[in-house]
Parts: structure tokens; sequence; C-alpha cells
């Protein structure tokens, strides 16, 4: 016996049986590779075609918006300026309230510049999504029902607004108008898309919620009315009284500054109130918005000096009256009954003493 070397033909079968496997990965990692190459080649166009449109959705959009906030600013500025300019004139500057127009271009300003914004970049992330084909269905359906929720958890807040935008755009109210609405009356100091703030009387500063606000009562748009009631004794002349009136409410509106003020003469309307000692004579005057409180107090002073210069004998105020003005007194006692006669005798029962009941003694 002897022993022999294998030969190099048993070599390839050998390594067949033994289970390598390296040709065949190599072949599969050339397939793969090949593949890709194949599947990128293919799909390439389609990636840069996606990737350009989506560049220039955002570059117009962010353009757009730009354009359209920037022309929005300008014409607000211009409103500004030409409101400023005819403040500067003298009609101009009794019409023009140049702080409340300025409120109002502003607000207005914001409203348009934020709905242009939603509207320009909500349709661009619509477009760029529609782009890389990603259904919408599902993310609008989404959206609005978590829009319907904000909205329901919020709808004060979102009353409020819609309130203010309706309130600015119809121009109900500006800075400087004085005005009831309802919970509150003051000077208006700020108007807001949520809230307005007044001065009140006191000088306390009210904040109201536009969506609270159910009526409005402008007492500074188109004009206001000043009226004034004077008590005449009954026993005066009342013909002689009209013309005293008459005089002094046209030298008043000859006067500077009550000849802006006033826009149509002092009227003597007649008698409101007709009693046994007095008569009340009502008069009237048409003046520029929120000015009556003024023009009534210096119509007031100067019929006062008319009246005391010609001899007519103003009336004093009915017991009645004073009775209900006047504080009430713990150590007063019994108020004494109203006599229309003599009133020495009102005074004499109001101190003697009312005896007390005698009681039969039996």
């Amino acid at each position: 016996m002897y022993w022999s070397a294998p030969s190099a033909a048993a070599a390839p079968l050998r390594t067949a049986a033994s289970g390598s496997t390296g040709p065949t990965s190599l072949d599969e990692a050339t397939q793969k590779a090949t593949n890709a190459a194949d599947w990128i080649q293919a799909n390439w166009g389609t990636w840069l075609t996606s990737g350009l449109q989506i560049i220039l959705i955002i570059v117009i959009a962010v353009v757009l918006r730009h354009v359209i906030r920037r022309t929005i600013t300008k014409l607000i500025e211009r409103m500004n300026r030409t409101a400023a300019a005819a403040q500067h004139t003298a009609l101009g500057g009794l019409l023009v309230n140049a702080e409340r127009r300025r409120q109002r271009s502003e607000a207005i300003g914001s409203v348009l510049r934020s709905v242009a914004s939603f509207v320009i970049m909500g349709t661009a992330a619509l477009t760029v999504l529609s782009v890389l084909q990603i259904n919408l269905a599902p993310l609008l359906a989404s959206a609005g029902v978590a829009g319907v929720a904000i909205g329901f958890g919020a709808r004060n807040l979102v009353t409020d607004f819609l309130s203010g935008v309706f309130m600015i755009l119809e121009d109900q109210y500006g800075v400087g108008d004085e005005i009831d609405a309802g919970v509150a009356t003051g000077t208006v100091i700020e108007v807001g898309l949520r809230v307005t703030k007044l001065r009140g009387a006191n000088g306390a500063i009210w904040y109201i919620r536009n969506g609270e606000v159910k009526r409005i009562g402008n007492l500074s748009q188109g004009w206001s009315t000043a009226s004034v009631d004077v008590l005449v004794s009954a026993d005066q002349d009342l013909e002689r009284a009209r013309t005293v009136i008459t005089d002094a409410g046209e030298a008043m509106s000859k006067a500077e500054p009550w000849n802006e003020q006033l826009w149509e003469p002092v009227q003597v309307l007649g008698l409101s109130e007709v009693s046994l000692d007095t008569v009340t004579v009502s008069v009237s005057a048409k003046t520029m918005p929120g000015k009556a409180a003024g023009v009534e107090r210096e119509l007031r002073w100067r019929i006062k000096h008319a009246l005391d210069a010609a001899g007519i004998h103003l009336a004093p105020r009915p017991v009645e009256e004073e009775d209900e003005a006047a504080p009430a007194d713990p150590s007063a006692g019994i108020a004494a009954p109203s006599v229309l006669g003599n009133p020495s005798s009102a005074q004499s029962q109001a101190t003697t003493p009312i005896p007390p009941p005698q009681l039969d003694k039996q």
C-alpha cells in the first residue's frame, strides 16, 4: 500500500461540498447595487422636479406675503398721513380725530395682514404636501375636527374677536367718543380687537370685552343737544323772559369758542311745566358731538346773569325736590307739612309740640 496526494481536479468539488458562498454573495451584492443605481437613476428626475417645485412654491409664498403686507402697511400709513394733514385745517380739526383714525386703521391693517399671511402660507403648505403626494383628506379632516374643538372651547374669545372686527369695520365708535355700552359709560381711550378701554367720569378705566356689548349709544357722532330748564316765578313777565333768554343765547353764539360748538341758534321751546308758584322754561341748542355738557353750563351762567340784569326773578326749587335731595337727618324729627298759604303757619306747626293724649281716669 502506498499514499498518494489528492489531485487538483478534486479541489473545486471539495470547495462546493464544504458549503462556501463566496461567489454567490458577490453576485447578489452586485445585483443589489445595480438595482439601487437603476432605481435612483429612474427616480432622480422626479426628485429633482419635486424639490424645485417645493423651493419655487416657498419662494413665491414668502415674496407674495412680504409684498402684500408691505402694501397694506403703506396704505395704512398713507391714510394716517391724510388724516393728520386734514386735522391741521380749520374745518378738519373739528371733524377729524387723528388718534381715532390711526387706531382704527392700525386695527384694520393688523387684521388684513394676519388674514393675508394665513391664506398665503396655508395655501403654500397644502401645495407642498400635494407635491410630496401626501393624501390631504385625512389631514384636512383632522384639522377640521381640531378646529371645531378649539373653537368650541374658546368660543368667547372667538366671539370677542369677531365682534371687534365688525365693530371696527362699521366704525361704531372710536378713540375720543363718549359712549354708553350698557355695562359701562365713558370716553373711549383705546379700541382693540378683543377689548375696548373706557375712561369713566370718576377716572376709572373700564375694560369691556367686545363680545359682551349688546348695544352702543354713541354720544359723539352726528350732533348733541344741550337742554336747560329755567325756573321762573309765575308772576314775572314771560314774554320779556323769553326775549332776555334769546338775547343771551345769541350773544353766546357769537363769542369764542362757543360759536364753533353751537351748530344752531339757541331756541326757547316754551313752558315745559306750570305750577302755582313757578313755571319752567325749556331752552335747547344743537351742539358739536360731545360738547353738550359744557354748552349747558355756559348757557346757565349767561341766562342767570341776563335775567338778574333784567330784574327777572328766578323761582326757588320746590320744597318736595329739596326734601328728596337733602340727606336724611336722624335727629330732625318729624318734618313739617307743606302749606301753600302762609309759610308762618307751617313753621308754627313744625315748632309747636303736640300734647300727649289725656286718659280718662275713672
